[in-house]
C-alpha cells in the first residue's frame, strides 16, 4: 500500500500537543488472490489478498500528554473489482487511549515505552458484488472494543490487540467474527 499525510493543524504545548492530519492512499493488491486447493479457487472471502487495487481517504485527530494519548479517526475505503468479485466500501469510525505503563516516571535516556491500549472501531461495509450482483449475505455494520499493548521507541512501534465484537449487525446470512487478533510492526523513517 501507499499512504501519505499532512499535518494541517499542530499545537505544540510544553507537555502536549494537538494534531489533525488528513490521508489518503491505495491498497495494493500484493497477496495471492487465487489461491485453490482439491475442490478449486477458494472463494474471496478467504483469499490473502483481494486482487484489486483500492484507494482510501480519511482525516485522524490526536491529543498526545506525557502519560496519554487520545486518537480519533475517520476513514472510506472504496473497494474495486477483481476476479469477478467486489468487496463492499468500507467506513470507518475509531478511538482509541494509549496510557504509558513503562516507565511511570519519564528520566532521561529512555529507549522507549510500554502503552495499555483501548480502541473502539465502528465499521460499516457495503454488500459485496458477485459478478456484478449484490450479495445480500454480506455487509453490515460492527462495533468492536479493542485492547491491546504497545512498545514505541523512535524509530519503531511493535503491537498487539484483540478485536473483541460488541455488536454485529450485519446482512443476510453474513458471517460474525468472533474476534480478530492483530500484530505488527513499524518503522518510521
Amino acid at each position: 500500500s501507499v499512504f501519505g499525510r499532512f499535518t494541517v493543524v499542530q499545537r505544540d504545548r510544553p507537555g502536549r500537543n494537538f494534531r489533525v492530519a488528513p490521508f489518503f492512499g491505495i491498497k495494493a493488491p500484493t497477496g495471492e488472490d487465487d489461491a485453490t486447493d482439491a475442490l478449486g479457487r477458494l472463494p474471496p472471502s478467504v483469499q490473502v489478498g483481494s486482487g484489486s487495487w483500492d484507494p482510501f481517504v480519511g482525516v485522524v485527530a490526536t491529543y498526545q500528554t506525557l502519560r496519554y494519548q487520545v486518537d480519533s479517526q475517520l476513514s472510506y475505503r472504496a473497494n474495486n473489482e477483481a476476479n469477478n468479485f467486489q468487496a463492499g466500501d468500507i467506513a470507518r469510525l475509531d478511538g482509541s487511549l494509549q496510557y504509558r505503563l513503562y516507565p511511570r516516571k519519564l528520566t532521561g535516556g529512555v529507549p522507549g515505552f510500554l502503552y495499555g491500549v483501548i480502541e473502539a472501531n465502528l465499521i460499516h461495509q457495503d454488500n459485496n458484488r458477485v459478478g456484478g450482483i449484490e450479495d445480500p449475505n454480506s455487509g453490515g455494520t460492527r462495533l468492536f472494543l479493542t485492547p491491546g499493548i504497545q512498545y514505541v521507541t523512535k524509530r519503531w512501534i511493535v503491537e498487539g490487540a484483540v478485536q473483541i465484537p460488541i455488536s454485529q449487525d450485519l446482512n443476510g446470512m453474513a458471517l460474525e467474527n468472533d474476534y480478530v487478533a492483530r500484530v505488527s510492526v513499524r518503522l518510521n523513517f
